[in-house]
């Protein structure tokens, strides 16, 4: 038997579960790359539908709030300040809308052959990510325009991208090991990502959110990650309110490991409720 033969079991120990998930990498490639190609195959602009949903939202956003409730931008153009948000914030919301079905739709996977279920959310949430980095390009876009140049704190940003990253895989678990328990919640998550981003300082700088209320409203952890984003893009004025990033940064650690913690007490289930 060949060493790089790969067997498929009816089921393995816990001890080896995270090992399988190396062994499995491949799969998680071949539903991240599957996922991508479906979902611009057969549109006539393709891939270029990630950056026309953010751009016109950024339009808007800049429009209601830099123009007519002219509101404070941080020093930098109101769309880059809308933008820097936009970024991390339609990661997020996507990466909750894919992850929710993602267990789902591969409903004839999961129940024919044994492998770790949690490959099937994590390819997920890739593919929300390659969204993500090709929206990049209009924020380099608008940099240009505006003459904007980044200082020394866009080197941080990737610490800030892995926290959005955590913060993603955690809710989208959850929100996938519920969707296979409960259907009701297909309704529920678009719902919940259409008000995440009314009361996410997307559209707005949250320092205009009263000091008394600044850390009561980071409990909404993306205030957090927006905020951390804000400041490794924008630089200048911009300031990173310390209190209020350590409590979203601690609710998305919980977030995270309570994800996975419950995807994996639920995960046993899913091929028989599925």
């Amino acid at each position: 038997m060949s060493s790089a033969e790969l067997i498929i079991e009816a089921g393995r120990t816990e001890k080896q579960y995270w090992k399988d998930l190396w062994r499995y990498r491949e799969l998680f490639y071949f539903l991240a790359w599957r996922d991508i190609l479906v979902r611009y195959k057969q549109t006539v602009i393709g891939i270029a539908w990630a950056l026309i949903r953010p751009f016109l939202t950024m339009v808007v956003f800049s429009i209601v709030f830099g123009k007519l409730a002219n509101l404070p931008s941080e020093g930098a153009p109101y769309p880059i300040l809308v933008f820097s948000a936009m970024l991390p914030w339609q990661f997020f919301s996507s990466a909750l809308s894919e992850c929710s079905n993602s267990l789902i739709t591969n409903a004839n996977l999961i129940s024919k052959i044994y492998f770790p279920r949690l490959i099937v959310p994590a390819s997920a949430v890739i593919v929300s990510f390659v969204d993500f980095l090709v929206s990049g390009i209009i924020l380099l876009a608008l940099m240009a325009v505006y003459d904007f140049v980044p200082s020394w704190r866009i080197l941080t940003l990737p610490v800030f991208i892995l926290i959005a990253f955590a913060a993603s895989i955690g809710a989208g678990l959850w929100l996938a090991a519920l969707n296979v328990k409960y259907r009701d919640f297909r309704y529920v998550v678009p719902f919940l990502v259409q008000f995440g981003l009314y009361i996410s300082p997307v559209g707005f700088s949250s320092s205009i959110v009263p000091g008394r209320w600044r850390l009561l409203y980071s409990i909404n952890p993306m205030v957090g990650v927006i905020d951390g984003f804000r400041w490794a893009i924008l630089g200048g004025a911009s300031k990173l309110y310390l209190p209020g990033f350590a409590l979203s940064l601690i609710l998305v650690t919980l977030l995270l490991i309570s994800g996975i913690w419950y995807f994996r007490k639920t995960e046993r289930t899913f091929a028989d409720v599925i």
